[in-house]
């Protein structure tokens, strides 16, 4: 069950990510070849109308969007490498098929010399012996050495010719998608928690069992005073707590003023510690209308947002390797949350979305905001940069990000497992 909540929450994040990049995409006028789920060898295929390979791959890690175009996809045909065409009526290819898979007995059998897919749209190659030429359907398809079957991209529907206004919100997409799941899945736990917490009210949830509990105070009060600290808030009280117990070596005991059924009274309440703080037994107050719920998701979404802003503000300024995560720590998390039961895994499917849209939007070149920032400079330039430029700041950042993920993967594993 652990690793099926894996699987679904890392699953569910990188498609909808990806989706983002699909549909914009598709709306831009670029040729998306294939949209996978899953990653490694396919188990699955279907062309669909639109042109894209929809496939499913056996490994359930995410997914992929293969765009057309240089820098995206590229289609790539060793000379001599035998092929089957398969042609139409009017002798156009319709088909190339370099797999041995998806035999078509009708096909011509060739061995590829030469063939230009973007512009002049034909295959070179000898067939019984003699060097013929034949001119490519602009919708044909390929069936690479897997077993594959995508589009060929023609110049006009690759990924470097869409407007830069249509490529700027391509790469954008991705991480916008994961900000709206995040509000979606904030929105389905208020409604699966029955409301939202209110953290600007000094009403709080008694637990059962816990030290409040025990002193008599119920959920109906209000806690105005801790040690003599004003209490107006979540905040304030969180805030108190952590003062009186601070450097305590034993559970002290805290001057609780309250107010219940319009009378104030007191009560000495004795925290429990668990690790290194000291808690009393209390959750914020549940604020339970339909619109709270709604723009509850909304006010989550943005304190979660500025949460991880400021710990990556850290990062950056106090480099930490331990502060860093990668899958297997993403499987540790969601395991924990599979232990705890629906809410966990919805409060952290939403986390772990708003970490990805953020984490994507950094501007390494290889992530979306290393691409958003290289259209944005097309437009300050009005002009591309150039090609060989634009690769070797691609490789650059992949690099980085390969062994980023390889230290980040190792810390992990070591934390987990020493």
């Amino acid at each position: 069950m652990q690793f099926v909540t894996f699987i679904i929450i890392f699953g569910v994040i990188v498609v909808v990510h990806e989706f983002g990049h699909f549909y914009f995409a598709k709306k831009s006028g670029i040729l998306v070849r294939e949209f996978a789920i899953g990653m490694g060898p396919k188990i699955f295929s279907h062309i669909g109308k639109d042109g894209t390979a929809y496939t499913i791959r056996i490994l359930p890690l995410g997914g992929y969007v293969r765009m057309a175009g240089w820098g995206e996809d590229s289609t790539d045909i060793k000379i001599g490498t035998p092929a089957s065409l398969t042609l139409d009526e009017e002798g156009k290819v319709v088909r190339i098929n370099l797999s041995g898979k998806k035999v078509d007995q009708t096909a011509l059998p060739m061995s590829v010399t030469a063939f230009d897919f973007e512009e002049k749209l034909e295959i070179t190659g000898l067939v019984l012996e003699e060097l013929a030429t034949y001119p490519v359907d602009h919708d044909a398809t390929i069936v690479e050495e897997d077993g594959t079957e995508v589009r060929i991209a023609p110049l006009d529907v690759q990924y470097q010719n869409a407007s830069i206004w249509g490529r700027l919100i391509t790469n954008f997409a991705g991480p916008m998608n994961n900000f709206i799941l995040s509000v979606f899945v904030f929105m389905l736990l208020a409604f699966v928690q029955g409301g939202v917490q209110d953290v600007n009210s000094n009403h709080f949830r008694v637990m059962d069992g816990g030290a409040v509990a025990a002193a008599g105070i119920k959920s109906d009060d209000q806690i105005v005073k801790v040690n003599g600290y004003e209490i107006a808030n979540w905040s304030d009280l969180t805030e108190a707590i952590a003062k009186s117990t601070a450097d305590a070596k034993e559970a002290p005991q805290l001057q609780v003023t309250y107010k219940s059924g319009g009378k104030t009274q007191e009560a000495t309440v004795e925290p429990k510690k668990e690790g290194d703080r000291y808690l009393i037994g209390v959750s914020p107050a549940m604020k339970t209308g339909f619109w709270d719920k709604v723009l509850g998701a909304f006010t989550a979404t943005w304190t979660t947002t500025v949460r991880i802003l400021t710990a990556l503000k850290d990062i950056i300024f106090n480099f930490n390797i331990n502060n860093l995560g990668g899958p297997v720590a993403i499987y540790n998390f969601s395991s924990q949350a599979a232990q705890q039961g629906l809410p966990a895994v919805l409060n952290l499917l939403a986390m772990l979305s708003l970490n990805i849209g953020i984490f994507n939007l950094i501007p390494i070149p290889a992530l979306d905001g290393g691409k958003i920032v290289l259209n944005i400079l097309e437009v300050i330039r009005r002009k591309p940069l150039k090609r060989e430029t634009e690769t070797y700041v691609t490789l650059a950042g992949v690099a980085v990000m390969v062994l980023l993920m390889i230290v980040v993967t190792w810390n992990d594993i070591m934390k987990l497992f020493f």
